[in-house]
């Protein structure tokens, strides 16, 4: 029988990875939009009037735990992300289309959007959570063209689908071309520059491959240390141009018309439902509210971070050898390679001498020992648990009384069929059932972090450690969900809130405190030595200010593109150039692009809403100020944290949920102290 169709029979109820196959997934996805109709049916049909309990309610918990298309839709679209295959992208582009169709049929079904109109007009006293249910139902239909005319409706039909079709397309393409450059070496002298780790690497990947020397790839495991330490100046422009350069070849892997055209798209959907611009139509769901509060936090940044960063520019620029400086100085492809020579003049400090201290399994330890010393929280794996990878490994998570509290998943490796850069996601979310049974979480995080070789385990970059507390973080505010709705639980909270669970994370992974419980050479057992550590930490604000405007320079594109009010026409390359400008100060090559690969806004979630990382830092430099107050690991401060922020989901307004637990607003203070700006600003 189809794994879908019957339990899953595995510990806590758990995906039986190991029982699906690839054809379970269309028998499945069709008998759920048929037994979704068929109760879509049954409550616009209900005689009884409608309230919260029969129409809400209702409607809730088809989309919970026990709904098929919810649960077949969940596995087949995060496997999609990390372990997909041709099989697997050809039924994507044959279900896409089927699938968008049959969620435009439910939100815009004008008898089940008349059973919630009238709910939300009249209905019995709700408490906080059930009246930020009802406000989303009723919001989410009429953003989803509830209250348009027929033709309106129609025009929307054909948008959505459109659109949905193509983020696809963006993110298959975008996963073949990365997938499609290698680098191979067979001259060692060509390696000149790059250390043992990175070699080893490159051998074994070749090796994979049945290929003599070595080969680099465009995942960052490979990329970022060639780019750091090759001497081979043209090997590096092939790599960086490479990386720059996908999606925008004359291929079938072209993404330029596809961006324009997802542009415009969600530029006309915005204005069809009343919106000036698709940023209008994001930002009334944020805690930005609007376009001029986001470019107030960006202009902001740009003034307190621009002056720091052209310091850092030319502190770079006089670094450089004569020769070069002669030639016309850096190019984009040398930048990685002098940061990092100055780095080591300024402060004898590098990814590769902190390496050793940093072994898989010891920083797992170090990680899951962060959760329990915060929160006493304790992982212990389980192999019964199937996984969908060996890479996978699968966690139980008991709370501090011992309770069962959830899942965790951890897939570590980039390989061939996983799309780059680190997320998490969630295979079941947390809600309370009919009978009131509290059903836990089942959270996992995909990375793409150096891989084992045949001499030596996963040795982590400090970089790598901050990926593994971010996406941990995320996975934290799924683990301690604990509201009675699964669609306000967890993540399921405002865009430009998310990040600051995750982005709060990361301020551990310097704290000296925290890396005495877990970095010891995986060799000799010593601990990370203080040296070193103050070394960290003296260097943690080297290039900060670059690193900011960076980011906020893709806020900025990010921006340019749906605040559009008119239809866009530009060639992508050149607007992107002048969108963010005035974040640049370095040089722009032409034919480099980044919003060919710019999967947030694209197709990830995160268009008109780049911004989130900036605005969430605010936040988490913020929070993070408390905890130093009070001690890092204090645990009554972290409670609270847990139980204000952590657990509510979206059951409340997000700054009431930050105010609580700040017991006051956020400032920018606290992130220009950390970043060494020092000059205070209101958010």
């Amino acid at each position: 029988m189809n794994p879908f169709f019957e339990p899953y029979n595995t510990p806590h109820d758990t995906v039986p990875f190991d029982r699906i196959r690839l054809e379970d997934f269309e028998e499945a996805f069709m008998e759920g939009i048929r037994r979704d109709n068929e109760q879509i049916e049954k409550t616009i049909n209900n005689p009884e009037k409608p309230t919260f309990d029969n129409t809400i309610i209702n409607t809730e918990e088809d989309e919970g735990y026990y709904d098929l298309l919810s649960r077949v839709s969940t596995v087949f679209f995060n496997l999609l992300s990390a372990e997909t295959n041709d099989e697997m992208d050809a039924l994507a582009q044959k279900m896409q289309p089927i699938l968008t169709q049959h969620a435009n049929d439910v939100r815009l079904n004008p008898q089940l959007f008349e059973r919630i109109r009238k709910v939300h007009l009249h209905h019995r006293k709700l408490t906080p959570e059930e009246k930020m249910l009802l406000d989303n139902c009723y919001e989410g239909f009429v953003r989803s063209g509830a209250l348009l005319d027929e033709d309106g409706k129609q025009r929307l039909r054909q948008l959505t689908e459109e659109a949905s079709m193509l983020s696809l397309q963006f993110s298959q393409n975008l996963l073949k071309e990365n997938k499609a450059f290698q680098l191979h070496i067979t001259d060692e002298a060509q390696l000149d520059g790059l250390p043992e780790t990175a070699r080893e690497a490159a051998a074994l990947t070749a090796q994979e491959q049945e290929k003599q020397g070595w080969v680099f790839t465009l995942d960052m495991p490979s990329y970022s240390p060639f780019m750091t330490y090759s001497t081979q100046r043209e090997l590096r422009k092939q790599m960086y141009m490479a990386r720059n350069t996908v999606c925008t070849h004359d291929n079938s892997e072209n993404n330029l018309a596809i961006c324009q055209r997802l542009i415009n798209l969600r530029r006309e959907i915005a204005q069809l439902l009343g919106y000036k611009t698709y940023a209008d139509y994001v930002l009334k769901r944020r805690m930005a509210s609007n376009s001029r509060n986001v470019y107030r936090l960006l202009d902001d940044l740009i003034d307190a971070y621009k002056p720091t960063a052209i310091k850092e520019r030319e502190e770079l620029k006089k670094s450089l050898p004569q020769p070069l400086q002669k030639e016309g100085g850096m190019k984009p492809w040398d930048s990685a390679f002098y940061t990092h020579k100055l780095q080591m003049k300024k402060y004898n400090i590098d990814q590769e001498m902190l390496r050793p201290y940093f072994e898989l399994s010891k920083v797992i330890e170090g990680v899951f020992g962060l959760a329990t010393k915060l929160y006493g929280i304790t992982f212990k794996e389980n192999k019964d648990i199937p996984v969908y990878h060996p890479d996978v490994k699968a966690y139980e998570v008991f709370d501090k009384d011992g309770s069962y509290l959830a899942v965790f998943y951890a897939d570590f490796h980039p390989r061939k069929g996983k799309q780059g850069g680190a997320w998490m996601t969630e295979y079941q979310g947390q809600f309370i059932d009919k009978k009131g049974e509290n059903v836990r979480p089942h959270v996992s995080v995909v990375m793409n972090l150096t891989k084992p070789t045949a001499d030596k385990p996963a040795l982590l970059t400090l970089g790598e450690v901050e990926t593994f507390l971010h996406e941990f973080g995320h996975s934290l505010h799924g683990m301690f969900a604990n509201t009675r709705f699964e669609s306000l639980s967890g993540t399921n909270v405002w865009w430009d809130f998310v990040e600051l669970p995750s982005q709060f994370m990361e301020n551990y992974a310097i704290e000296k405190d925290f890396l005495r419980t877990f970095a010891f050479h995986y060799q000799t057992g010593e601990p990370l030595p203080d040296e070193l550590i103050s070394r960290i930490v003296k260097s943690r604000n080297f290039m900060a200010a670059t690193a900011c405007l960076r980011q906020v320079s893709f806020g900025l594109l990010d921006m340019a593109y749906y605040t559009k009010k008119n239809e866009f026409t530009d060639d992508i390359i050149p607007f992107e150039k002048k969108a963010w400008k005035k974040a640049i100060i370095g040089r722009q090559l032409p034919d480099t692009c980044m919003t060919v690969q710019f999967s947030h806004i694209m197709a990830g979630g995160y268009a008109a809403g780049y911004y989130s990382y900036k605005w969430a830092e605010v936040l988490d430099a913020d929070a993070f100020s408390v905890f130093k107050r009070h001690g890092i690991f204090d645990s009554k401060t972290a409670q609270r944290f847990r139980d204000e922020v952590l657990s509510k989901g979206g059951t409340e307004h997000p700054m009431e949920l930050y105010r609580r637990f700040r017991g006051g607003e956020p400032t920018i203070d606290a992130l220009l102290k950390r970043n060494g700006i020092r000059k205070a600003k209101k958010v």
